[in-house]
């Protein structure tokens, strides 16, 4: 988990300076709002499969688009990709899940999906690796679509909402570094804290 973790913020560490000159010359471009807005939903629809940080690319989207704009590509590109995520998982994962799990281990997490799975997609949908994973998982045990779109709706909306406005109160007053430092950080820690108490 932590090695997945680092995939989107190694970039940040390695070549903090140049990642952060390329943000800002792409941020001051003259963009269309449309063509943010398709990169913006483009990259998250990926989210399921590639370590895109969604954080980021939800916080820079508010930056770009303001609260509205950027809420709505967020979470429209969350909710595909959380969408797609569990189709695939539905039509194919069974069999998949076969082959590398026992059926111990199957029978657990169908129990736990049955019983809990959309609060179980609550509240990780903030959370690296665990929101993909849970969206998989329920996927795999055919998750009703009922009890699958609500949740993840809902918390898409908020998460969507939360980055981007936080992008744009940041680009208001200027703090692009800052606004990278906790979009990047905050999922890391959201991931710690799962840690420490999901299990229990």
């Amino acid at each position: 988990m932590s090695l997945v973790l680092l995939a989107p913020v190694l970039p940040f560490l390695l070549f903090g300076p140049q990642m952060e000159a390329w943000v800002e010359a792409w941020m001051q471009s003259e963009h269309s709002t449309l063509q943010t807005a398709v990169a913006v939903v483009g990259l998250l629809s990926t989210d399921i499969f590639l370590p895109i940080p969604s954080s980021v690319v939800s916080t820079l989207g508010g930056w770009k688009l303001g609260v509205l704009w950027g809420t709505l590509a967020s979470f429209l590109g969350l909710s595909v990709g959380a969408s797609l995520g569990f189709a695939l998982a539905r039509r194919w994962g069974q069999p998949f899940a076969a082959r590398f799990s026992r059926n111990d281990e199957l029978e657990r997490t169908q129990r736990i999906a049955a019983q809990y799975g959309p609060a179980v997609l609550v509240l990780t949908r903030a959370v690296p690796v665990l929101a993909e994973a849970s969206v998989l998982l329920m996927g795999l045990h055919n998750l009703a679509w009922r009890r699958f779109l609500p949740p993840v709706l809902a918390s898409n909306l908020g998460l969507a909402l939360a980055y981007s406005a936080f992008g744009q109160y940041a680009q208001q007053h200027g703090w692009l570094p800052l606004a990278l430092a906790v979009a990047v950080g905050l999922p890391v820690l959201f991931a710690v804290l799962a840690e420490r108490w999901l299990p229990r």
